[in-house]
């Protein structure tokens, strides 16, 4: 029994882990993906930024499925993308796009939440 609990609470350990490989992978995607666009975010950083995102969702799917992976990590870029433009654009933003980036969200979350025991 006790050998059970060590090895339930080590894959608890390594999945959380492996989301923190997501989160921050989804940041550094930010970076990247408005370094495309904007002159502000040097060359250099948006490579570094590329290749440290792709290591982590790469760790992240060690533990995590895949297509789950990829979705948060892909929502959180679109989602950190867009407020960044918001923001360096002109500030505005529609309602319908605010519900859509919401709802966008709202999957995430349930992607999240419906990952447990390898369930997707």
């Amino acid at each position: 029994m006790n050998e059970s609990k060590t090895i339930s609470k080590a894959n608890d350990a390594s999945e959380s882990k492996g989301w923190l490989f997501v989160v921050l992978a989804g940041f550094l995607e930010i970076v990247w993906a408005s370094g495309f666009k904007y002159e502000e975010v040097p060359s250099l950083v948006v490579l570094i930024a590329i290749l440290l995102s792709f290591d982590l969702i790469i760790r992240a799917t060690k533990v995590i499925p895949v297509g789950t992976v990829y979705a948060v990590f892909a929502g959180i870029g679109t989602i950190g993308t867009v407020i960044v433009e918001v923001i360096f654009e002109n500030g505005s933003v529609s309602p319908f796009r605010i519900a859509l980036i919401f709802l966008l969200l709202v999957c995430i979350i349930g992607l999240k939440l419906t990952n447990k025991d390898g369930e997707v």
